[in-house]
This record gives C-alpha cells, structure tokens and sequence, in this order.
C-alpha cells in the first residue's frame, strides 16, 4: 500500500483542484451550496472512473513498461510537477505531467511505445480546439430552445440550477473516466494493480481530493467564470464534460482545465466579449509546453538518483 501513495496524493491533488471545472460556477452563483456540489462530484468521479476508466488506462500504461520503483518514480514526478507549477501560478494539466513523467522512465529505458505516445499529444492539442466548436454549437443549438420557452425569473432560476446540477455530474463523471488513468495507470503497467483496483483506488483518491480539499479552488474558478452570466457557465461547463468525455470513449487522458477554456473562448467568439485575457492565454500555452518537460526532467533526475551505487574505493 505504501508504494502506492505517490499516486494517492497525485489522484488527492487532482481531485482538489479539477472539481472546480464542474462546479465552480454554480458554487460561486449561489446557485448550489459547495458540501452538496463536492458531494455529488465525489459520486459522479467515482462512478466515472469505475464504468468508463479503462481505455485511458490501458493508453497510458503502454507508452512504456515500468518496474514497481519506475513507477512510484514517476508518480512522484508529476505530483511534484503539478505542485510546483501551482505555486508558480501556472494553470496546470495533470494529464500532461503524468506523460512527462512516464516520457522520462521511458528515455532511460530506452523504450517507448511511438504510435501510443502520438496519439496521446495529438490529443492534448485538440481537446481546447474542441470544448470551443462544442461550445459554439451548444450555446447557438441551446439558446434558440431555451429562448423559446418564455420563462419567467423564478421559472428560469430553477431551470437552469437543475441543468448546472446535471452538467455539473457529468462533468464530474467524465474527469474520473478519463483522469483516473493518470492516477494508477502506471501501478497497472507495473503490475502492482489490476485493472479494476486502479479505477477503485483512483477514483477514491480523486473523490477524497473534492470531499476535504476541493473549495477554495471551487469558488476562485467560480470567480474567475463570473462574469459569465448563468446560461453560458452552463454551456461552458456542458461543452467541457461533452469534450472530455470524447477523449474518454478515444481513450487518452486530457485536461479538463484546457477544455474549459477552449469552451470559456467559444462562448467569447460568439457572444463577442473577452472572457479570456491575453495574459491568461499566455500562461495557458507557457504550461501546456513546460508542465510535460518538467515533469520529464524531474522523473529523469529521480531515476539517475535512485539508481546511483556507492562503490567503496581501494
């Protein structure tokens, strides 16, 4: 069990932070109180995990294969990665972390599964590119309906704190199917779990992680999201759990952070408003490139250090 912390903690810090992408908005609305949203999130997550987290698990552990000690290595990378990316104040993206993480053990094993590995970059390109044209079409598709209802003020109020709570679910329930693999994933590779032991031991840490620790980033996304008004957090948030759902049924691991702000665009292209600033841009793409190549770097150094000997001289 103790080999396994490193993945606990990673799994912890996920949770925490990656709840806010699905109800960060209706928190800080006051549309839902937070214990009701981290307790369904935490449902949702586990629920996800255990019904759809295979196929991103059985992508990630065949970029390479990892002995127990590798694998711990590389859990440990990312989590530290992700920290110290946090504390930067970068926006960060476990999933890319974790490839980071597992690219380095792969470069001194000198074995690396290419067409695996394509796919999984390819992917974390596409999945902004995709929350915003899924964005744009629910919000375009969404609105005439919603339009065509004439519903007064309080009808409207509980329409759309239903709707936040059900894509609020969902979204929770595709960060565990698609992140769960980021957590165990490599504990699979290395044999130390079986397939439904690494759903149930992610989607647990990812849970705990919502449950203890998830609010103060919950109302600061919230926050950051307020000055969308409650049908475009809806649609925001629907576009993000569409997208990441999609990587899910693919099976690639993505970030549900870059999703939504690839949905959080599409809604400022068609509404004409600036919802993201360059600043926030800049520091987006600054992560998207360092948080792999860190986390490289530091599973890199962790594997040479573990695997120094002491030879005694004479």
């Amino acid at each position: 069990m103790l080999s396994l912390l490193g993945g606990i903690f990673l799994g912890w810090s996920l949770g925490a932070n990656d709840a806010a992408n699905a109800f960060g908005p209706a928190v800080t609305s006051r549309m839902l109180k937070f214990w009701y949203a981290a307790v369904v999130a935490a449902v949702f997550v586990l629920l996800g995990a255990l019904a759809e987290g295979q196929a991103p698990i059985e992508t990630l552990k065949s970029i390479t294969s990892l002995s127990l000690k590798q694998a711990i290595v590389s859990s440990v990378a990312a989590a530290a990665t992700v920290t110290l990316m946090t504390l930067l104040g970068f926006p960060v993206s476990t999933s890319q972390a974790v490839v980071g993480a597992i690219l380095g053990i792969g470069f001194m094993n000198r074995q690396l599964d290419v067409s695996a590995m394509s796919k999984v970059i390819i992917c974390w390109f596409g999945t902004p590119i995709g929350g915003m044209l899924i964005a744009v079409v629910l919000l375009k598709a969404l609105g005439r309906l919603y339009n065509r209802l004439n519903t007064d003020l309080f009808q409207s109020d509980i329409l759309l704190r239903v709707l936040l709570i059900a894509a609020g679910s969902y979204a929770a329930y595709a960060l565990g199917a698609n992140n769960v693999a980021n957590v165990t994933a490599v504990f699979v590779g290395a044999g130390q779990l079986n397939i439904f032991w690494a759903k149930l031991v992610g989607g647990l840490s990812i849970a705990f992680g919502i449950i203890t620790f998830s609010r103060p980033v919950m109302e600061t996304v919230g926050k950051k999201l307020v000055r969308l008004d409650p049908f475009s957090a809806l649609i925001v948030v629907l576009a993000e759990a569409i997208t990441v759902h999609a990587y899910t049924l693919v099976g690639v691991p993505v970030s549900t952070s870059q999703a939504l702000i690839g949905a959080v665009l599409g809604v400022g292209l068609v509404k004409g408003i600036n919802t993201v600033s360059t600043k926030t841009m800049a520091g987006i793409l600054l992560a998207w490139f360092l948080t792999p190549t860190i986390a490289c770097f530091i599973s890199i150094s962790l594997y040479f250090v573990i695997n120094l000997r002491y030879v005694p001289s004479g």
